[in-house]
């Protein structure tokens, strides 16, 4: 159940104000969120990243307006906090482009163990070999619920900018799919049903990695 914007506020507020219980109240609404968000990135990196992204909501000066929901907000900060993860993890001679490098280029070690079904662990797979912008996109929208709308205002673009981002995301996706599906079968049931799969694995991911 998402909670109102209202309450988060509130307890976003406090916590900033040193109120404790309000921030642990506030984590525990939207930790699953932000598992699933980093689970498919950042391999055994993502209980650190998870730390610094709700340090860096209680840290942050900017305030929470309730324009946009705030999982929108907050997703928008661990998105903030996972590139400047990548960039760090860069040489210092090269330049992490979201928009050109993937996951799979980082060299992270993964685990589908969370994955049931074998067309969920192509679904992961396919996901990280897009450009990270174009993962995010689409975990976002397809994991996560969230709309066009309040992707493009995440990324700084139009909203027709985000539909065209998110059909390239689920092309390159079904694309990635259809090279991994080692039978033909295998291949059609997986890019069949390839909203029942992200939906299922929104239900299997999230805490279950603390």
């Amino acid at each position: 159940m998402v909670a109102p914007v209202a309450e988060d506020q509130e307890l976003l507020t406090s916590w900033r104000a040193g109120d404790r219980a309000a921030g642990e109240a506030l984590l525990a609404r939207h930790f699953d969120t932000v598992c699933r968000f980093f689970h498919n990135k950042v391999g055994d990196d993502a209980p650190d990243l998870i730390q610094q992204t709700f340090l860096a909501l209680c840290e942050s000066q900017e305030r929470f307006r309730g324009e946009a929901p705030f999982r929108s907000y907050l997703l928008g900060m661990a998105r903030n906090v996972l590139l400047a993860h990548f960039r760090r993890k860069r040489k210092q001679a090269e330049r992490f482009d979201p928009l050109e490098h993937s996951v799979a280029d980082q060299q992270t070690s993964f685990t589908t163990e969370l994955a049931r079904r074998r067309e969920q662990q192509i679904l992961l797979q396919a996901l990280r070999s897009l450009p990270l912008a174009l993962q995010i996109v689409f975990e976002l929208y397809h994991l996560e619920g969230l709309t066009a709308g309040e992707l493009a205002a995440m990324h700084g673009i139009s909203e027709p900018g985000m539909y065209g981002r998110l059909r390239k995301a689920r092309l390159l996706t079904i694309a990635a799919c259809e090279k991994l599906a080692e039978t033909p079968a295998l291949r059609e049931s997986t890019i069949g049903h390839l909203d029942d799969w992200a939906r299922e694995l929104r239900a299997q991911l999230g805490g279950r990695l603390a």
